[in-house]
Order: structure tokens, then sequence, then C-alpha cells
């Protein structure tokens, strides 16, 4: 079953958010999503059958949800699922990437004992054309300005709701009728660049990260065993991954430059994290100074820990502490979502950016969203 409401935006406004909730077999689901992708101008990408081979073979052993959504995908297509020569997934219609702010407040400083995670996704208001220093083409939208929240409950496993700005089989921010949630960051801002190569490889691509965690976890220690166990590829725009519970746990997934994976955990505290590499600058009090290049990652960071450190938070304490590291209105980008994500109550509530106004930057009301099968919002 397919069901795509639009819920936020218009025409006139920065964006038009959609709705899409599907219910089924993940094959189901998945060519649900590839005939809305086709439908946004997507198609299947030539890729060595040797790389595609065994890219198919990976999924089918680590993560068959995605596997059997690219069934799916090759029914909606006329194709053979065991074709070797296109590419059945990353179902893209706009480029990734973005700079970010997030803060875990567990359970225990939370003043109802719900653990909740605020995120801010912030990217620029341009076209790609724009981005790459050239003009617009005649109707090319901005980048970020078409963005999906995406409702899956499948016959067997893990129903979840996700946001993303730009890939239906992948997403930004997730969370599942387990309580867990996942959100992605840029994880250097200094060095961030465009992809070097998009062709898929094997394993994980990262915005597929999210998405895995969401489809195979119920608590943060699978999802580390799961990552641990996981092949992950970047196309040299790293990003680095908060996770939390709804049992109180939580941690930040980074690689660092030569590789290494790392863990990053706070115990029972929030635990906060912007646009800089967490291992290599472990104390929130103790960072390097901001620089153009850096934009404001530091100064974001030690505003979420102060904010937080030793507090009792309110859902409205963790909205307003996103609303004082959002970017300043002379900055070449906005949050384009800030989200509240509650673990307990396994929802997901945010505000889309309808564009700038005489007084600001302008907002939907807060929409809220409910991971669970047949649970309102």
């Amino acid at each position: 079953m397919k069901n795509m409401k639009q819920i936020a935006g218009g025409r006139d406004d920065f964006q038009l958010v959609r709705h899409l909730t599907l219910h089924g077999s993940q094959a189901e689901i998945g060519r649900a999503l590839t005939e809305e992708a086709r439908r946004l101008g997507w198609a299947p990408r030539p890729l060595d059958p040797a790389v595609n081979r065994a890219r198919r073979t990976w999924f089918e052993r680590h993560w068959p949800q995605h596997h059997a959504r690219m069934d799916g995908a090759a029914e909606a297509l006329g194709l053979d699922p065991d074709q070797d020569d296109l590419a059945l997934d990353g179902l893209s219609y706009a480029p990734a990437g973005s700079g970010c702010s997030a803060l875990w407040c567990p359970p225990s400083a939370s003043t109802d004992g719900h653990g909740r995670v605020g995120r801010n996704y912030d990217f620029f208001t341009a076209t790609i054309s724009e981005i790459m220093g050239q003009a617009p083409r005649p109707g090319e939208l901005p980048m970020a300005s078409r963005p999906y929240v995406i409702t899956t409950v499948p016959d067997s496993g893990l129903a979840s709701t996700v946001i993303t700005m730009n890939e239906l089989d992948g997403c930004m921010d997730g969370v599942n009728e387990a309580g867990l949630v996942v959100m992605l960051l840029i994880a250097d801002i200094v060095t961030a660049a465009p992809p070097q190569d998009p062709a898929p490889q094997v394993g994980l691509n990262s915005v597929q990260l999210p998405r895995f965690l969401v489809d195979t976890c119920e608590n943060v220690e699978q999802a580390k065993q799961a990552l641990l166990g996981a092949k992950q590829y970047d196309h040299g725009a790293p990003l680095h991954y908060l996770v939390a519970d709804a049992h109180g746990g939580a941690f930040v997934w980074e690689r660092g430059r030569d590789g290494k994976e790392h863990i990053i955990e706070f115990g029972d505290a929030p635990l906060c994290v912007t646009n800089h590499l967490l291992h290599l600058n472990p104390d929130p009090m103790n960072l390097p100074p901001d620089t153009e290049a850096s934009l404001r990652t530091f100064g974001r960071l030690r505003s979420l820990y102060e904010r937080s450190k030793g507090a009792t938070m309110s859902p409205d304490d963790l909205r307003k502490s996103l609303l004082e590291v959002g970017p300043d209105m002379d900055m070449p980008f906005r949050t384009l979502w800030s989200t509240v994500f509650d673990t307990a109550d396994r929802t997901l509530s945010t505000r889309f950016f309808l564009g700038d106004g005489p007084d600001g930057a302008r907002y939907t009301d807060e929409l809220v969203f409910s991971a669970r099968p047949g649970t309102p919002a």
C-alpha cells in the first residue's frame, strides 16, 4: 500500500515536502520507491559487473532488507534482478552533504525521563549549478528544496520514519519502532569537498548507513556491532553519525583520516556533535578557535555543551538550544529542518524551512511523525 501527501510548503516556498508511506513486503516497498525516483528523473547507472555482483552479495548477507528492495526496483524497471551491469539502488535526485548540529539528551537529563535528540540540518539554498560556480539552468530548483519524509511498514522487520534530502533509499535522519535514532553530519567541515567518484562500491555509502541501521538494529549495542562489521565508503566527503536508543545509550561513529573507526561515548550525559572529528577534539571546553572555513563548528558545539552540561532539559529547552546554534542570516545556508526525536515515543517532530522573510527565516509549524505502525503521531 502506498500513500503520498504534500505536508509542507508549496510552489512559492523554498521547500515543498512530501510524506510517503509504504506498507508491504520489502520488494513491494523497493518497487514503490523506484517508481517515485523515476518520476523525479532517476535512472539506473552502468557499473562494472564484478563490482555490482559483489555489492548484491554483500547486501544479501548483511542488509537483506535492501537486497529485497533492489529486487523490487528490478521489477519496477522490468529488469532481471540478477543482472550485473546496472546498479539498481542509489535512488538519488540531488547531491548529498550537510553542515549540521545535534544534541543527545539522555533520559537522566530530561524533565520527563524521555531520551531525546535535537538536530539542525543545515544546507545551502542554491542550485547545484550555482554551487559549482555556474548560472542555474532554466527551471533548475535549489538542490535541497524537495525533501521527503518516508515511513516504511514492512510485513516483517522494523518499521521506521526517515527524512531525506536527496536519496529515496537512504536518509539523513531516521527513527525506527524500537526507538533507535540515527542522523548524519559532515565530519570535517574545514576539509569537506564534493564527492570525488560517485560510482557505487561494495558496502554502505554515506547516506545508506543511517537507513541500514534503522532497518537492522534495535539498540546502540547492535548498531556498534553492525557498523564494526560493515564495509563503508564516502566518496571523499566523510560524514559522522549520532546514534541513540530508547534505553538511554548513545554514541558518535567516526572514521579517522587514516581509516580507523572510532566510537565516541560520554556515558550517561549529554552528547554534542557538529562538524569536526570528536576523536581529535574530545574536550568540549578545549576546542580550537573557529576560522572562516570552520563555519562555527567549534563555537556551536561549545554552546550546546554549555547549555546541556548538568542541566535537566525539556523538549522546549532542546529546541531553544538548536535555535541558538542556527546559521546567521548572512550565511549562504539555512537550517532546512530542525527536528527533535523522542526515543521513548518513537517519534520525530520537525519544522521545515519555507524561505526568508522580512523578520528572518520562515518555518512550518511543527509536524510530528511516528515510527510505530498504527500509532498516531
